[in-house]
């Protein structure tokens, strides 16, 4: 065939086009079978059980299939053939594409042979790669089709339809039908259609015998080389990298070896005839066990090759050679190193593009284009066709400078490329004047200006041609069995951010003749990149949490309650017990840091493990700020900081130590000394994890100061709360438990069998300050609120004594100075004793409150004092002069800092939100005002009580009554400030009644019943004392101070006394 002839076929531009269409049809290919192969994806009426005698019949009849005259087997088809062709018709499409497709590789398969072209990949690179890559992706195109068990279902039932449809078959069913039975042994037909290429593709793979051989040498041998070595040669070190075969040295040994499996088993001809070729298969039956024809759909090399061989005669020697092979084949296994250095690589050339490009702009213009033109001035024959390519070539290259790198111009070598493709088929013609083999220099020198152009505008071309991992998305299992082991093995765990970079290559597996799968491939990147990531942080935190109870032991060992055996032992260091022998079975207790100490370097602690642990996490959770998958941008360091702020949570909980059954918590000193050891920890593995260690710290916090966390778990805010509720304060309001005015502090009382803890160390003023360090001023509120719900529970039952007593209480209220009245109305009276008590327990709750709130003013003036300053300053503004409303919002604000206020507004809201039954606002009043009454009166029922004696020691009663006064006051003024009442006349009134009423006690006979008179006096001193509102002369005007005096006197005198005898023993 002529050159003309040879112009005239576009060889390069329809080798170029089909190898692309191929790839296509081949994808198109795998997605029928992968679609049909499972019964979620596959066509509903392939599933029908109305449709399985039809499907039988169409699948045995194929492709002579009597459409007229088989209604009887086809009656369902016919029903539903509208469905059918909808359903079908682009998988129809696509086996007529592999039949058009076909066609076409035969008939260019059929003009390169006519051309006698000669094929060289040292020379003619592209050419001699597309007419291989065209013949192994026509080959796997014919075996997916032949894999697909429905072909003959799929196309039968469409062209029923479609004859049923339109009256008549489609017109591709007939060849289409014949090229499936063709194809059912698809070997022995391609073989059969090979054998006349066989000179062609087996000249192609000789020439790849030299590159072949050295690229599959064994590790040892490239070392011993120094083949990868850039000091192996120092003075040649600053020379430019240069190839004469420049675009082999990136050629992919598995491509090789997928060209030489199936080329050889295409032309086996050859295997018995040229010992070249022989020896070229042989070296590739040792390679791979399996070759890859499109994702995981793979070729079993020997079993197939060994099987179509025993089946030819006069091949047995082959197949010795093959089981011969066999022995020596080796799986090609990656590591996590491995994949983590190739994308290091990947991401310095994405970093240094420009340098790249620099340099690569400079090589063409002022280096390659001129050794091009002496190249061209130098060939003795030059047809014109091919003159004025090179021309252009010239001319393309001459133009580059350094500018348009600078300004960022967009660089377009496909033209160049394309003209290079035409050149070496026009070059390797038999009958052309102008032989490529005859002028190597020239294919020398244009595959090295190829390479250069490609490092100008197609890296990220290159990147993936030259390292693309996308096969991973069709082997998902091996990846994550890869990762697993990657992450057992701590040496490796650097490496391990390889695993989800490696899911931004999945986007490479899309093609646009398969638009379908680009959502499942999408989420098959984006989950597998998330399970990465979400466990390689939830490893990272579990290290740094494990950590972190490691720092928190060795904090704990410091706490002051450890150094009381030290203080004990240098008190007595002189003594005799000191002097003797320590005990057997006593072990010496070390000291804080005596973990420090090592003799021996080698010796590795759990620390040191955990340390090493986290270093290699910690540079991988660290090595990229951001990549990209399918269009979403991934941070890594999000992940760290959502799974750290997790376990912190759930670990400061934990630290807590709460446990339901029996009720044992934490001090909240000792929490707080373990969650500063956790985040000081934390904090001083900021810049080491790359995540932001103080919104982790800060939002961790933060949501232990709210009820529920994030995950809806219970935070230390609800715990302690409830724990303070049903523990402590359940236990001060049956009597095990004090309050102590003098301690500022609750104290237990020696009781049997009642409480497991001592209630000051988790009610003193350092406990509290603690407490409210944790809780914060929203945890806080919300202990408030739960106390507060106690407190008006307490209140509902108070009111309803009111109510069941509103006759006699008005009565009383009217004649309480009248001694012979009260003496018949009081004995009316019902349930005075549970007015008290609940009030009593109201005065608890609002104490303890009160100690909270302490220790919130404390905690806060040391983290805030600018803001403490200015709200303190607001608060002296409010005056009994001020409107309410302003009044409660600025106590509403002082209150949430801590700084205790006149008027309780939590206490004011909480009584505002009681619900009133059917009751008048006056009436709610008169219930006020008449509860005071209630109070007032019942008082010296205390006396009665043996616990009512006043401690001077605790300042206060063994029955917590002094807590009535903090009840009184802030009840009262909570409430007559909901009605718009006077606070202050309604108090003067009640010290009134009560001063009355404890008088009236003096005249009493019964010794029982004033037992604890003078205790129960000084309850009025201690409610003036409490109250704002109330002074001691509004109280020496009722109640005269000689009284008061007079109790002291006597409270102390009995207090020593009973001391005494156990001071005298």
């Amino acid at each position: 065939m002529s050159l003309t002839t040879a112009y005239q076929h576009k060889l390069a531009e329809k080798l170029t086009i089909l190898n692309d269409r191929g790839q296509g049809v081949l994808i198109r290919m795998y997605n029928i079978k992968k679609t049909c192969s499972d019964p979620k994806s596959k066509p509903p009426f392939l599933l029908e059980k109305s449709m399985e005698s039809s499907l039988k019949y169409i699948n045995k009849k194929f492709p002579n299939i009597d459409v007229r005259n088989s209604t009887q087997h086809l009656g369902p088809v016919h029903r539903e053939k509208a469905e059918i062709i909808r359903f079908l018709t682009n998988y129809y499409q696509s086996f007529v594409d592999v039949m058009e497709f076909r066609d076409h590789v035969y008939e260019l398969l059929n003009t390169i042979d006519a051309c006698q072209c000669h094929f060289d990949i040292n020379l003619n690179f592209d050419f001699t790669r597309s007419y291989l890559d065209l013949i192994v992706t026509y080959t796997s195109v014919i075996l997916l089709l032949s894999r697909i068990e429905d072909r003959r279902i799929l196309i039968g039932t469409y062209n029923c339809a479609h004859e049923m449809l339109h009256g008549h078959s489609d017109p591709s069913f007939a060849r289409l039908g014949q090229m499936v039975l063709e194809y059912d042994h698809p070997l022995k037909k391609l073989t059969e259609e090979f054998g006349p290429h066989t000179k062609a593709v087996s000249g192609a793979l000789l020439s790849l015998h030299f590159l072949f051989v050295r690229r599959n040498q064994g590790a040892e041998q490239w070392r011993s080389a120094q083949l990868l070595s850039l000091i192996s040669s120092p003075p040649a070190m600053i020379n430019p990298a240069n190839s004469d075969t420049m675009a082999c040295e990136y050629l992919s040994v598995e491509v090789m070896e997928r060209w030489i499996i199936i080329g050889f088993l295409l032309c086996h001809g050859c295997l018995n005839s040229n010992s070249q070729c022989q020896q070229l298969w042989k070296l590739c039956l040792q390679g791979s066990l399996y070759i890859t024809l499109i994702r995981e759909d793979v070729l079993q090399v020997h079993k197939v090759t060994e099987d179509l061989f025993s089946s030819l005669k006069g091949y047995s020697k082959r197949v010795a050679d093959i089981k011969e092979s066999k022995e020596h084949a080796i799986a090609n296994r990656s590591i996590a190193e491995l994949l983590f250095l190739l994308e290091e690589i990947r991401a310095l050339v994405r970093r240094h593009i420009k340098v790249i490009q620099q340099y690569h702009v400079q090589y063409l213009a002022r280096f390659d284009v001129l050794v091009l033109s002496d190249i061209i001035q130098n060939l003795s024959v030059c047809p014109e066709e091919e003159s004025v390519i090179m021309s252009s070539f010239v001319s393309t290259l001459s133009s580059l400078n350094l500018k348009q790198v600078d300004n960022e111009e967009k660089f377009d070598f496909s033209g160049l490329r394309l003209d290079w493709f035409r050149l070496q088929v026009y070059t390797s013609v038999l009958k052309g004047p102008l032989h490529l083999h005859e002028n190597p220099d020239l294919a020398k020198v244009m595959n090295l200006i190829i390479f250069h152009s490609q490092m100008l505008d197609s890296v990220e071309k290159m990147l993936v041609e030259t390292s693309d991992l996308s096969i991973f998305c069709f082997h998902l299992r091996t990846f994550e069995k890869m990762f697993t082991m990657t992450l057992e093995e701590p040496s490796m765990l650097r490496y391990t951010i390889a695993f989800p970079l490696i899911c931004a290559h999945f986007v490479h597996c899309t093609h646009e003749m398969c638009p379908e799968e680009y959502p499942h491939l999408k989420n098959h990147g984006l989950h597998h990149c998330n399970s990465f990531l979400e466990e390689l942080a939830k490893q990272t935190s579990n290290c740094v949490l494990e950590i972190c109870a490691e720092q928190r032991n060795l904090s704990e060992q410091l706490l002051p309650k450890h150094c009381a055996t030290t203080i004990s032992k240098a008190k007595n260091k002189k003594s005799m017990k000191q002097r003797q022998a320590p005990r057997k079975g006593e072990p010496e207790r070390d000291k804080p840091g005596a973990e420090s100490h090592r003799k021996n370097r080698s010796i590795v602690t759990n620390m040191d493990k955990l340390h090493l642990n986290l270093t290699e996490l910690a540079l991988a959770m660290n090595h990229v700020h951001s990549f990209t998958v399918f269009e979403h941008t991934i941070f890594p360091s999000e992940y760290l900081s959502s799974h750290l702020e997790a376990r912190l949570n759930r670990a400061i909980v934990t630290l807590a130590g709460y446990n339901a059954t029996t009720q044992e918590i934490l001090r909240p000193s000792e929490l707080l000394a373990g969650v500063k050891a956790y985040i000081s920890f934390i904090q001083s593995l900021a810049q080491f994890l790359g995540a932001d260690a103080s919104r982790v710290v800060r939002n961790a916090l933060l949501q232990q100061t709210q009820p529920l966390d994030s995950c809806g778990e219970q935070t230390v805010t609800t715990l302690y709360t409830n724990w303070y509720l049903e523990s402590l304060l359940r236990q001060a309001s049956s009597g095990a438990i004090v309050l102590s005015p003098a301690m500022q502090a609750f104290i237990s009382l020696p009781r049997d069998g009642e409480q497991n803890f001592s209630a000051e160390e988790f009610s003193d003023i350092s406990e509290m300050r603690a407490l409210a360090e944790i809780l914060g001023p929203y945890g806080m509120k919300f202990l408030s609120e739960n106390l507060m719900w106690h407190v008006t529970s307490q209140i509902v039952e108070l009111k309803k004594l009111v109510v069941e007593n509103m006759d006699i209480l008005v009565q009383i209220r009217s004649n309480f100075s009248k001694p012979d009245v009260m003496a018949s109305l009081l004995p009316q009276l019902m349930g005075a004793e549970n007015v008290l008590k609940r009030m009593t327990i109201i005065g608890v709750i609002l104490s303890f409150r009160a100690m909270a709130q302490e220790g919130l003013q404390e905690v806060f003036s040391s983290h805030c004092p600018f803001l403490m300053g200015p709200i303190e300053c607001l608060k002296e503004f409010v005056t009994p002069d001020t409107d309410i409303k302003v009044t409660l919002s600025v106590f509403e604000l002082a209150s949430a800092a801590g700084v205790s206020c006149d008027i309780d507004p939590a206490l004011v809201a909480a009584i505002a939100n009681l619900k009133a039954d059917n009751s008048s606002p006056e009436e709610e009043y008169k219930v006020a005002c008449l509860l005071l009454i209630f109070l007032a009166v019942s008082l010296p029922l205390l006396a009665t009580d043996p616990s009512s004696f006043y401690s001077i020691e605790k300042d206060g009663y063994n029955n917590n009554i002094h807590c009535l006064t903090k009840a009184i006051i802030q009840v009262s003024a909570a409430l007559f400030t909901l009605y718009n009442k006077n606070i202050e006349t309604h108090l003067k009134e009640f010290l009134v009644v009560a001063s009355v009423s404890l008088l009236q006690l003096g005249q009493e006979t019964d010794k029982l019943k004033t037992r604890n008179r003078e205790s129960i006096s000084l309850l009025m001193r201690l409610v003036v004392e409490e109250s704002p509102f109330l002074t001691l002369d509004m109280l020496e005007s009722c109640f005269p101070y000689v009284l008061l005096r007079n109790a002291y006197r006597e409270v102390s005198r009995a207090f020593y006394l009973n001391r005494l005898p156990a001071s005298t023993h």
